[in-house]
């Protein structure tokens, strides 16, 4: 996906300070944080939507998460607490077509979110 904001950053065709890497994801700061601390987790392959998501990428989508715990570690927000979630299509509110996890966590976080 030669057109993909995340793959350019993935793929480090765009400067964008990495908090996270190794060989399956990359982390960096949300450019629009909806909290103290909230970052963006996305898989180096590109996978549109979770509905695009196959039986064999499982892991890769399970390593989001441990990822997820080890920067909420990082970033001092694991024992207070932190909330993840993965958008899907445009009601669900996602904006860039290419799968990521949000770690947001800083604040008391309310409850229902956007509804």
């Amino acid at each position: 996906m030669t057109d993909c904001i995340f793959c350019k950053i993935a793929k480090k065709e765009t400067a964008t300070h990495l908090l996270y890497e190794d060989e399956l994801v990359v982390a960096f700061d949300d450019l629009h944080a909806k909290a103290p601390i909230h970052t963006l987790i996305i898989p180096k392959l590109h996978i549109e939507t979770i509905n695009n998501i196959i039986p064999q990428q499982e892991s890769l989508v399970g390593h989001l998460f441990t990822v997820a715990s080890i920067l909420a570690s990082t970033l001092n927000i694991a024992e207070n607490g932190y909330r993840v979630v993965m958008n899907c299509n445009q009601h669900g509110g996602q904006a860039v077509y290419h799968i990521h996890l949000h770690l947001l966590g800083g604040k008391q976080l309310s409850w229902p979110p956007g509804c």
